[in-house]
């Protein structure tokens, strides 16, 4: 009787799996499916077509037409690039230092600011937490920031990629809304068996707060890779503090400045001539600094999902 009960059971189930496999789109469906292939379009053609012009050859790319699929494939491009610039390996070692140290120092602090701030004994929890509200609508601007860093000695050293970006309001206030939703007993009982403050983080706040210490890594990572501008105002003096950004940025301002037939490199390649533009470096340059981001971005995606609604609902 029960095999009989089971089986009836697991055709039905068929039966509506079937018929939803089997059901038409509607219009409502037809109109969603273009407009996600459309932003599927949107999204990828612009770094699709960026790759194809890098590993075309220049003087084909000049004719136009040419769109996601290279017509005359070359890696003289990116042979100019390493060839021509001895900085970028210097460059590629102080982006993927600057990305880890300053991702790591950064959620750190980050961390141990909101747990300051989630303590209710906390006298100074409200001003504090005002003030760095404040922070994120008001800043000292440009030339104050400048004289600051200036003033404490950071010019041109590595510290400066790390320093000044050790704590970011945005960052503190997701940690410490996810730290406030975690249950009061678990601090309680660690007080009853003896545990102190920095005790009950390391060991009970960290290890439960992994979710969203990897959401603010990772927004901390993203933004550590792509900055420039403080290798621009601080650190250009100084050589051996290039990054992968600042290279990119002084190719696109070259390739700006100057016309094609001016800076046309002729490189002698079993017998051709090959010949690359600006445009054609600017691209393959742009590639560079932009694949090693692009690899890992896939495998943290989620944390993206999911760090904005992290500590927003308290159970």
């Amino acid at each position: 009787m029960d095999t009989t009960v089971v089986d009836k059971a697991e055709k039905k189930l068929k039966i509506k799996k079937k018929r939803k496999w089997n059901k038409r789109p509607t219009g409502v469906d037809v109109v969603i499916g273009l407009f996600m292939l459309g932003v599927v379009v949107v999204t990828l053609y612009p770094f699709l077509h960026v790759m194809a012009v890098s590993l075309n050859n220049a003087v084909d790319t000049a004719r136009g037409g040419l769109t996601i699929f290279p017509r005359d494939f070359t890696l003289q491009n990116y042979k100019e690039i390493f060839s021509g610039n001895n900085n970028w390996f210097l460059a590629f070692q102080n982006s993927v230092l600057r990305t880890v140290i300053g991702t790591i120092t950064a959620t750190f602090s980050c961390a141990v600011l909101a747990y300051i701030l989630s303590r209710k004994s906390f006298i100074f929890r409200r001003p504090l937490g005002v003030l760095l509200v404040l922070t994120m609508y008001v800043s000292g601007g440009l030339v104050p920031t400048y004289l600051v860093i200036r003033g404490v000695g950071l010019m041109n050293s590595f510290a400066v990629y790390i320093v000044p970006a050790l704590l970011n309001a945005f960052n503190v206030i997701v940690i410490r809304s996810f730290i406030d939703g975690l249950p009061d007993a678990l601090e309680e009982s660690a007080r009853i068996d003896g545990a102190n403050d920095i005790t009950i983080f390391l060991r009970i706040i960290m290890p439960l707060c992994m979710p969203v210490l990897a959401t603010v890594a990772l927004f901390t990572a993203v933004g550590q890779w792509n900055n420039w501008f403080d290798t621009y105002l601080y650190a250009g003096a100084n050589a051996n503090l290039t990054t992968l950004q600042y290279e990119l940025m002084q190719i696109l301002g070259n390739a700006q400045s100057m016309t094609s037939n001016s800076v046309n490199s002729l490189n002698q390649t079993e017998g051709a001539m090959i010949r690359t533009t600006p445009e054609s470096i600017k691209m393959a340059a742009t590639i560079i600094v932009t694949v090693p981001i692009v690899i890992v971005y896939p495998f943290l995606q989620k944390y993206f999902v999911s760090g904005l609604t992290l500590g927003a609902v308290k159970s």
